[in-house]
Parts: structure tokens; C-alpha cells; sequence
């Protein structure tokens, strides 16, 4: 486990994931959300994600964090590990519930009100997002892929990891 992408629903934890993870293996963290956004809330061009993207798939060894479907397969493709955080709908957004108004290290701001927009996009994951991401992840048996439906999975693994 060199080259680790961890992915699923907005709200999940991929993010604490990640961090815990990262706190055992050593691997070097990167969060796509740091890499996308600006503290202004504005994104950089694509032509510059794709670049910083490019910059940490170049690496020896990493934890990249985070979805965007457009890089998704890139990503896979670069990996030898995925970690897919498959969980129900309720549970991703009472994990957007709970963090709003806290400072968080993956994202370049604190979130404050509801963008409804982005809890539609949570809604419709199960049904849009989710068969694309595991029709992606059957694409490439190569891999190594955990799937976890449920927080006490995902924690269980990494007390193991210890």
C-alpha cells in the first residue's frame, strides 16, 4: 500500500479517513479540495488541478483524498489501493451536519450555512455517482479495493492497521 486514493459520498469522512490513515502508514496526504478550491471559495482553472494532480501522481507514495469524477479514473488507474466509503445517504449528511463551522485541515475554509445544491448532490449519490464509481472499480481487479458501508468498518480496519 503505496498509492492510496479514498473516495465516497461528500460527508462520509474520507477525509478523517484519510488523516488516521495517514497518521499510521507515513503516507503523504493530499486533499483534492485543497487542490481545487480557493480560500475565496472560487475554483482554479482545470488546467491547474489537473497539473497539482499530475505533480502528487508523479510521487513514489500517497493518500489523495477525495472524489471529483472527472479525475476518478486517473486516480484508480495511478493506485494500487482504493478505499471506497460506501455509506448510507443519512449518514453522509449528518456528517456535513457535524462539521459545519469548524475549521478543517482539507478544506481552505470553514463551511457555515447549507448549500442546497451540494446536500441535492448527497441525495442523488446512491443513485448517480455511486454505479459510476463501482462500475470504475470493476474495471480494474488489479487493484486492491476496500468497501465500507459503515463508520465501525472503516475504524475496525485501521485498529487493525495499527
Amino acid at each position: 500500500m503505496r498509492k492510496v486514493i479514498v473516495i465516497g459520498c461528500p460527508g462520509g469522512g474520507k477525509s478523517t479517513f484519510s488523516r488516521k490513515l495517514h497518521d499510521l502508514t507515513d503516507l503523504p496526504l493530499y486533499h483534492l479540495d485543497r487542490m481545487y478550491w480557493n480560500p475565496d471559495r472560487t475554483k482554479v482553472e482545470k488546467s491547474v488541478f489537473r497539473e497539482r494532480l499530475a505533480e502528487v501522481i508523479e510521487k513514489d507514495a500517497w493518500i489523495i483524498d477525495g472524489n471529483y469524477g472527472s479525475t476518478m479514473e486517473w486516480r484508480i488507474e495511478a493506485s494500487d489501493t482504493v478505499f471506497f466509503l460506501d455509506y448510507p445517504t443519512e449518514v453522509c449528511l449528518e456528517g456535513i451536519r457535524t462539521r459545519k463551522d469548524k475549521p478543517r485541515s482539507d478544506m481552505p475554509w470553514v463551511e457555515t450555512g447549507d448549500d442546497e445544491e451540494f446536500l441535492q448532490f448527497i441525495r442523488d449519490y446512491r443513485e448517480e455517482s455511486r454505479p459510476k464509481v463501482l462500475n470504475l472499480l470493476e474495471k480494474y481487479p488489479d487493484k486492491t479495493v476496500f468497501i465500507f458501508h459503515a463508520r465501525d468498518e472503516a475504524d475496525e480496519f485501521l485498529k487493525n492497521l495499527k
